[in-house]
């Protein structure tokens, strides 16, 4: 079969690399999605609590509370988890994370990616109206439930400190929690409800439907390894199923698999895994979920999917490709039940995904420092259903010599040297 070519490789077709291929189509690139699997959104896109999180202001930092930490360490906090055996290859991580997460460096994060955030759902929007696919954005906002006083104030004062960023977030008392959710059981001290964001009740489905629209607007998905990359006299060339692709550029987007292609080109990039896991339940009876519901002091999460109730747990520290431990999964079973009426699993197993960060929380958008035209789009940590469509459009200005409409250099691999 011959070559097939074009002017841009996007190496992978999660929700970041879809849209990063959608938005150089728009500006007139001729791009060809490569994926390992033959449809798009099957890996950590797929796994999610399918919010799109213009209202998170401030990323998720490594905590300085002593009472907290000291809770991570004896591993008995329901919203982290780490495996003993693992601990060689993620403590040296896990101290960069740290170190990243002091009060001002962890502010130079945020502001740096406020511009994203409050890009996320516009972005989205375009897209779902362009995919014809409206009825997988519900504008239902998502509520965060506190059972104690102190983590209930704690929340209050994270609300007052995004206001000024244009963040909306309402306190619920225990009567406002039972009108917005009636079918919830347990004691509250209160509740923050924050209404600006999007619901996205089958995020794979989405990147799905993103990908059918490249398709339908030329462009082209192959099955193909990227670990294959190699540099040619004039681009990049990967193997697919049928044969060889080429092009100029190559943007990776494979999120956490991205170190198999920067790693052998050279490049050391501090490249971290957040694993997580999720569970599909069947409602009990009439019983019906408005919102996406963290329970936030017992580190677990139900979102109203397509599919069934979603229950999503909080973060494992361990190898990409360590045997699944959902151990956080076992744990909340019951808490849930106790929450809202669920019925059977209807999942077999629970779904295992890998959240791929970097330890200052940013991604890592922009030009390779070594190898021309080599692009990077990967690192977004908890947001890569959020910030996809906007990073990808970040990507796709700086690629075709437009303006950004965001600063790109706190997202620069060069900032770890």
């Amino acid at each position: 079969m011959a070559e097939l070519k074009a002017d841009v490789l996007v190496l992978g077709a999660g929700m970041v690399g879809v849209s990063a291929a959608l938005h150089l189509q728009q500006r007139g690139r001729d791009v060809i999605l490569v994926d390992r699997h033959e449809r798009a959104g099957e890996e950590t896109s797929f796994g999610n609590a399918g919010l799109i999180e213009c209202a998170s202001v401030f990323p998720y930092m490594f905590p300085r509370d002593f009472a907290q930490l000291l809770r991570y360490a004896l591993n008995r906090s329901p919203q982290v988890r780490y495996r003993f055996s693992d601990l060689p290859f993620s403590l040296p991580w896990l101290l960069r994370y740290f170190l990243a997460s002091s009060p001002d460096r962890a502010l130079h994060s945020a502001m740096a990616e406020l511009p994203l955030i409050r890009r996320s759902l516009i972005e989205h929007e375009a897209l779902i109206a362009e995919a014809g696919v409206p009825e997988l954005l519900r504008k239902t906002g998502w509520i965060k439930l506190f059972r104690s006083e102190a983590s209930l104030a704690n929340a209050v004062r994270e609300v007052e400190r995004a206001r000024p960023y244009g963040v909306a977030g309402e306190v619920l008392d225990g009567s406002a929690i039972a009108a917005r959710e009636p079918n919830l059981t347990g004691e509250f001290s209160g509740a923050i409800y924050w209404p600006t964001p999007g619901f996205v009740p089958d995020p794979g489905a989405l990147a799905k439907a993103y990908a059918a629209l490249f398709k339908r607007k030329g462009g082209r998905f192959v099955v193909g390894d990227a670990r294959t990359l190699e540099q040619e006299a004039g681009g990049w060339r990967v193997q697919g199923a049928e044969g060889g692709v080429a092009a100029r550029e190559v943007v990776v987007a494979l999120g956490p698999w991205s170190d198999l292609v920067f790693r052998p080109l050279g490049y050391s990039i501090p490249l971290g895994i957040k694993r997580g896991y999720h569970l599909h339940l069947a409602p009990r009876g009439n019983a019906v979920l408005n919102h996406p519901v963290l329970d936030s002091d017992l580190g677990f999460l139900l979102a109203p999917m397509n599919r069934g109730i979603r229950l999503t747990t909080g973060v494992e520290f361990a190898r990409r490709d360590a045997p699944a431990t959902p151990v956080q999964i076992q744990q909340a079973l019951p808490r849930a039940h106790a929450l809202f009426p669920l019925g059977e699993a209807i999942d077999a197993t629970p779904w295992k995904g890998a959240r791929p960060c970097l330890p200052d929380m940013l991604p890592i958008i922009g030009k390779a420092s070594r190898h021309a035209g080599l692009w990077f789009d990967f690192g977004h940590q908890h947001h890569g259903l959020t910030l996809g469509p906007a990073t990808g459009r970040l990507l796709a200005e700086m690629m075709t010599g437009e303006t950004p409409f965001a600063d790109p250099t706190p997202f620069a691999a060069a900032r770890f040297g």
